[in-house]
């Protein structure tokens, strides 16, 4: 039978080994959760003033899009485009584009990655091989990690018998409540 101080042993040699990317990946989930609000991966370099005659809105496609993104000097990968509030936007790997539909006036703005933020946001998006076997290593130890630390309070009112499973039902049912509501 293992003895509750090897469980002891294991959860914190584990949580000190994994503290790292632990404080990695929570930095970088929240840079991830606002990605759409901001852009924590790149920040702007140049934006630049452009004015252009468009078509109407119904010619506007991504065929167009695209060849007016390489007429204004883009050259990186096309992502997507839409109108909205009459203004064309136009999204590429590196680069915005924003023109109103009726003054054809708009910015060409440029973005290239930020230093260690778009690294450790890389993180959450690979696909190696190597990452996904040593993130599933990663995952199993947080399991470990949580379960052998409810077995450390010994028995008694703060105990996981007593009180604990109660909070990890709570922990359990409250992303299901999420996932439910936003599916």
């Amino acid at each position: 039978m293992i003895k509750k101080k090897t469980f002891r042993n294991l959860h914190r040699d584990l949580g000190y080994f994994y503290i790292g990317l632990i404080i990695s990946f929570a930095a970088s989930g929240l840079l991830m959760n606002h990605r759409e609000t901001w852009h924590p991966e790149k920040y702007t370099t140049e934006t630049k003033a452009v004015e252009v005659k468009l078509p109407t809105e119904n010619e506007i496609n991504e065929d167009y899009v695209k060849d007016l993104g390489e007429k204004l000097g883009v050259d990186d990968k096309f992502r997507k485009h839409s109108i909205k509030k009459e203004t064309l936007k136009i999204s590429f790997e590196n680069h915005d584009i924003e023109i109103d539909i009726k003054t054809g006036k708009g910015e060409v703005v440029k973005f290239i990655k930020t230093p260690i933020i778009s690294q450790t946001m890389k993180l959450h998006k690979s696909t190696s091989n190597f990452w996904i076997y040593y993130s599933d290593i990663f995952a199993i130890s947080l399991i470990v990690i949580a379960l052998t630390g409810t077995i450390m309070i010994k028995a008694g009112k703060f105990s996981f018998r007593e009180r604990g499973w109660k909070l990890a039902v709570a922990g359990i049912i409250f992303p299901l409540i999420f996932l439910f509501l936003l599916a």
